[in-house]
């Protein structure tokens, strides 16, 4: 059942059209990622400009949606998988490389519409979205990728993943030390995930296999932890609003820039009645010893590591728990949901590995999106994270 959707969603993602400067050899779509960068500082906010307590749809407790599944799943009806099948089945005939699907050669005459509206609920509602029945198993890893790309092009643009140009990530446990922060990015690994936003304005995420035991996903309204901090650590919520935070870029960074970005975990959005946006990985904001030890920044202050871990408390203890199966596909919002994910432990060989499939989206300010305080606010691939000029790729499995 489609959950409620609220009022009047703003125009998606429009075919490309326009003139770019990233060249098609490299770059399909005409379009690059815009990359990792520092905020824009004289646009940042003092405490206390921000709101005492946040109101508004963004804001919704664990407790409203864990026995009523119904108001924030959607399984695929029979007619909106035939819609999808023969979209996928076409964009494979037509031989187009995956990095260049967009809605001109994905089209959805029906299922668009929903989602339109699911677009906007993500940006400006609760922000988050299990779709189950995704049929992964009949259709293999190459069209049920096509036709996961393809949903996702009426979400936002697709931004690269890592330093490899990945547009279609995938999260699978590689063997790599979940240990060496500095080095590993922790979805390549069995590891617990904290609480964290990722590099994009939405994310989705698509069961392809599951583990034994764990990898379970958990949700938090920002919003609502905000406004808990508000109310019994304000000291905490002040700590994690100043510009004092520095962020690993685990040598993911083009010639000539800094390994870290030092910015704020919330900040506000430029213009009129600003929304509070939480940007936070506390794996990327402990990960820079090698740094703080060599005097080259600061260590996390005793006052930083506390509200680090008050904030992480704060989160589990608010947190929606949900379980995604084979076929399901979990959208959501990093503006103002933070989402984490327990250890596991897969099935011994010859059984598939845990696998998710997963795209990082942009929806840029002049279509719709949050006004952030970045010089590339407007630009359509925001965010991401790009090396040089590192071609997009989209590989069907982890490599």
């Amino acid at each position: 059942m489609a959950p409620a959707l609220t009022a009047s969603a703003p125009a998606p993602p429009h075919t490309l059209s326009f003139p770019s400067t990233a060249p098609k050899s490299i770059f399909p779509d005409g379009i690059k990622t815009s990359g990792q960068h520092p905020p824009l500082y004289d646009l940042l906010q003092p405490y206390s400009a921000f709101p005492k307590t946040i109101t508004g749809p963004t804001v919704w407790d664990a407790a409203d949606y864990a026995n009523n599944p119904e108001r924030w799943t959607h399984p695929f009806s029979a007619s909106e998988i035939a819609e999808i099948s023969a979209a996928a089945d076409a964009f494979i005939a037509s031989g187009t490389p995956l990095t260049g699907i967009s809605q001109s050669n994905f089209t959805l005459p029906e299922f668009s519409k929903f989602l339109t509206s699911l677009r906007h609920e993500l940006l400006n509602g609760k922000g988050f979205l299990l779709f189950k029945g995704f049929p992964v198993d009949e259709w293999g890893l190459r069209k049920s990728a096509v036709a996961y790309m393809g949903l996702g092009t009426y979400l936002g643009y697709f931004v690269s993943q890592n330093g490899r140009g990945h547009v279609l990530g995938h999260v699978k446990d590689l063997g790599e030390d979940s240990s060496k922060i500095d080095k590993v990015r922790i979805y390549r690994t069995n590891a617990r995930q904290f609480f964290h936003a990722d590099d994009s304005d939405l994310v989705g995420l698509l069961c392809v296999a599951k583990a034994l035991e764990g990898g379970e996903s958990d949700l938090v309204s920002s919003h609502h932890v905000w406004n808990v901090l508000q109310q019994e650590h304000p000291d905490v919520a002040e700590e994690l609003v100043k510009p004092q935070w520095y962020f690993d870029r685990k040598g993911e960074t083009s010639k000539g820039e800094e390994e870290w970005i030092k910015t704020s975990v919330f900040y506000l959005e430029k213009g009129e009645n600003p929304r509070v946006y939480s940007k936070w990985d506390p794996y990327y904001v402990k990960s820079l010893t090698r740094f703080s030890d060599a005097g080259i920044i600061p260590p996390l202050s005793p006052a930083q590591l506390r509200a680090a871990q008050i904030l992480e408390d704060t989160c589990v203890r608010l947190s929606l728990h949900m379980i995604l199966d084979i076929g399901d596909i979990q959208f959501l919002s990093n503006e103002h949901v933070l989402h984490a994910r327990t250890a596991y432990k897969d099935y011994p060989p010859p059984a598939p590995r845990r696998h998710l499939m997963r795209l990082w989206l942009s929806t840029p300010e002049s279509e719709g999106g949050w006004k952030l305080p970045f010089h590339d606010s407007h630009e359509k691939k925001r965010g991401g994270i790009q090396v040089n000029d590192t071609a997009p790729v989209a590989p069907q499995d982890a490599e």
